[in-house]
């Protein structure tokens, strides 16, 4: 993995060498090293570790997914702000399953980097109101719970926020 400055600077120089190119009228070279170029810009805002991290997420391999994610070292200084939210997210997803108060410091630091897609909001506030529940908040869950329902605009989690809600019934 290249730090983002790195990203950047790659960028910058095949844009450069592309310039040089339509400069001495190569119009294929100059199109070919531009396509060149969009690839060290595309990984800049789109961490190439995140990406397969979500991709063995999405198979349900959580050892993949965590193998890949912990080949970000220093996050805030190789990734973005948005990539660094979705790094403390995953790694939150990762230990919701065995340490939840490790998690819910993860998801809030994601919350407070910023997620850029909604249903990864409402997941996120979702599972912190699944761990203020269970830990006996019913304020708190009932906070999360109603902002994981504004954020899920297509009804994604519907199911998942009522199974929430009678369990919040019950305490």
């Amino acid at each position: 993995m290249f730090h983002k400055n790195i990203k950047l600077g790659l960028a910058a120089a095949t844009i450069g060498w592309a310039a040089f190119e339509f400069y001495q009228i190569h119009i294929g070279n100059g199109i070919s090293i531009l396509l060149l170029s969009s690839i060290f810009v595309f990984f800049y805002f789109k961490n190439e570790f995140l990406l397969l991290a979500f991709m063995k997420l999405r198979k349900q391999d959580f050892k993949g997914s965590n193998k890949w994610l912990s080949y970000i070292k220093k996050p805030e200084s190789a990734l973005i702000q948005k990539q660094q939210g979705y790094f403390y997210y995953l790694q939150g997803l990762m230990l919701s399953q065995t340490n939840m108060t490790k998690s819910e410091k993860l998801f809030k630091k994601a919350l407070e980097l910023g997620l850029s897609m909604k249903h990864d909001l409402a997941m996120a506030k979702l599972n912190l109101a699944g761990i203020a529940l269970s830990k006996r908040r019913k304020r708190e869950a009932t906070m999360y719970l109603t902002e994981a329902k504004k954020d899920d605009k297509y009804g994604m989690l519907k199911e998942q926020i009522a199974m929430m809600k009678k369990q919040m019934k019950k305490i």
